[in-house]
């Protein structure tokens, strides 16, 4: 402020456009608040918008162009995604705040993703690497010993066991580090009881009141020991 060079009007210009978004993005939320109390059910997500996130992206491209051609291959391949980003914003917007509690919450672990490029393509090896040390069949075998039967007390220590191993499985070296949202269990414990499509997937693949039993197990496990929402294989 006492620098003469400091353009106190253009500063002031900014700050007011900056109040002036956040604004009307509290009065979007109170809007669909007032319209969900009043009985309204559907959500559109048009109130989360992917915006800052979209800017971003662009943003990267701008100032990373030999990391995008290394990892996209192109920079046309890059504009792709975000054409993908565009036309699917209602619904990644929908996603993000399932996981995340807001689309605010999720553009800012993007936006941290992308300051963090570099790392996060160790974490791709890893992910590679996951598969060569047998993990993936580590954690088939814990599945197994999980369904092979659901009349078992979820609480037992038996079952809190295999859970735990499941969910803790990868050595420390070799977890890639990736913020999933804070609900990301909460979304993983409820799909077991009560997504149709993978109650019936693991129903047909194990038997009939698996995934019902597997969820009501990490409930129970999560409960005594939760987690944080690092990567971790289930």
């Amino acid at each position: 402020m006492e620098n003469p060079s400091f353009n106190k009007k253009e500063s002031l210009s900014r700050q007011k456009t900056l109040l002036k978004a956040k604004r009307d993005r509290l009065n979007r939320l109170l809007d669909l608040i007032v319209r969900l109390e009043q009985g309204e059910t559907y959500m559109s997500f048009k109130e989360f918008d992917l915006s800052e996130y979209i800017q971003a992206l662009e943003k990267f491209k701008k100032e990373n162009t030999e990391e995008i051609m290394k990892y996209w291959g192109s920079i046309a391949a890059f504009d792709e995604f975000i054409k993908r980003t565009r036309d699917h914003e209602s619904s990644i917007a929908q996603t993000a705040f399932e996981y995340y509690g807001s689309v605010e919450k999720y553009t800012d672990a993007m936006k941290e993703s992308l300051s963090h490029f570099s790392e996060n393509m160790e974490n791709m090896e890893k992910m590679q690497k996951i598969k060569e040390k047998g993990y993936v069949e580590k954690n088939k075998d814990l599945i197994e010993q999980l369904t092979s039967n659901v009349s078992r007390d979820v609480k037992s220590d038996e079952i809190q066991n295999i859970i735990g191993q499941m969910l803790n499985l990868l050595d420390e070296e070799d977890q890639p580090t990736m913020d999933l949202g804070e609900n990301y269990y909460d979304k993983l414990i409820d799909g077991y009881p009560y997504n149709p499509k993978l109650i019936e997937a693991m129903d047909q693949q194990y038997c009939k009141g698996v995934s019902k039993f597997i969820g009501e197990a990490l409930q129970y496990y999560l409960k005594k020991k939760p987690c944080n929402s690092k990567f971790r294989i289930i």
